[in-house]
């Protein structure tokens, strides 16, 4: 079975939606990824760093699930990441309240030794300095290295980002990330531009819309289940590309074929992941929903057509 490294925040967020809100609550991207891939009963290691004030139950209940946390620098005089939002009534929009970086502002990951030779790194949404980081401790290059970022990165150290893209197999972005990082409107076109920059994959998130895989000129396309209500966003993209790590780490099948598997696997979670606030639902997820929710997905998508 191979090892999955997560890197990532791992974070208080304070959330408010059309449906309530919340006061500090436990998030963060290396939180989410690890919750889904632990559905995968894979070696996980999550990479992160918190404060003083980070409560311990918080990181048990990572611990619980499989995910070594002796990477999780903890600094006791520090504060940990903190991010606050409001969605939109649309819940596709919103407005960062607050970002208090904290102990993430000289965050140096520090990869455990016993997970250097993991298979499949999955890069969380950070500075891609930090990212880069990462994989320059592995012992040599991992089957699979997965990338998360956003635009605030493209705005900010667009050149950093060039140069860890190019070490990369897979990234994961949304459309418009996509289409600010190439300049293009098409997906098709921009996903190509995205390939000659390194990746040979590139899964490009669409929301409620589902998700694009591209791998040279092949397509695939999987919409997101379609949910009676959706409560909390947040963390949806990040329990998205921890399904899709966690598959892959799990299968060690690395091939187009197999990601599209891997796409719905992290479509399934996802859709978990907005019925509550947080990562409350995610924490009480059984694996029997899990497979019950593929087994509707699979309804949902699968047909017989005549051909005329």
């Amino acid at each position: 079975m191979s090892k999955l490294v997560i890197v990532g925040t791992i974070a208080f967020d304070a959330i408010e939606t059309p449906f309530g809100k919340t006061d500090k609550i436990l998030g963060g991207a290396a939180t989410f990824i690890g919750l889904a891939a632990s559905h995968f009963k894979i070696n996980a290691a999550a990479v992160s760093v918190v404060g003083g004030d980070f409560p311990q139950e918080y990181l048990n209940l990572l611990k619980d699930r499989n995910i070594d946390i002796e990477g999780v620098d903890i600094v006791k005089e520090g504060k940990t990441f903190f991010w606050s939002g409001k969605y939109h009534n649309d819940m596709n929009t919103r407005d960062t309240l607050i970002t208090e970086l904290n102990t993430l502002a000289d965050f140096k990951p520090v990869v455990p030794e016993n997970y250097r030779d993991a298979e499949v790194v999955m890069l969380g949404n950070l500075h891609p300095i930090i990212q880069s980081s990462v994989l320059d401790q592995m012992k040599e290059k991992p089957k699979l290295v997965v990338l998360d970022t956003m635009n605030f990165w493209m705005d900010s150290a667009l050149n950093d980002l060039h140069k860890v893209i190019e070490r990369i197999d897979v990234i994961t972005i949304n459309d418009e990330e996509a289409r600010q990082l190439t300049g293009e409107y098409s997906l098709v076109v921009a996903a190509r531009k995205i390939h000659s920059m390194g990746p040979k994959y590139v899964v490009i998130k669409k929301g409620e819309h589902g998700a694009l895989l591209f791998h040279n000129s092949h397509m695939f396309y999987a919409p997101a289940l379609p949910l009676e209500e959706v409560f909390d966003p947040t963390g949806a993209g990040d329990t998205f590309a921890g399904g899709f790590a966690g598959y892959l780490a799990k299968t060690e099948d690395y091939s187009f074929e197999n990601m599209k598997n891997a796409v719905i696997y992290g479509s399934t979670l996802a859709s978990f992941c907005v019925e509550k606030f947080g990562t409350e639902r995610m924490l009480n997820l059984k694996d029997d929903e899990v497979l019950k929710r593929m087994q509707e997905f699979k309804q949902l998508t699968q047909f017989n057509i005549e051909l005329l």
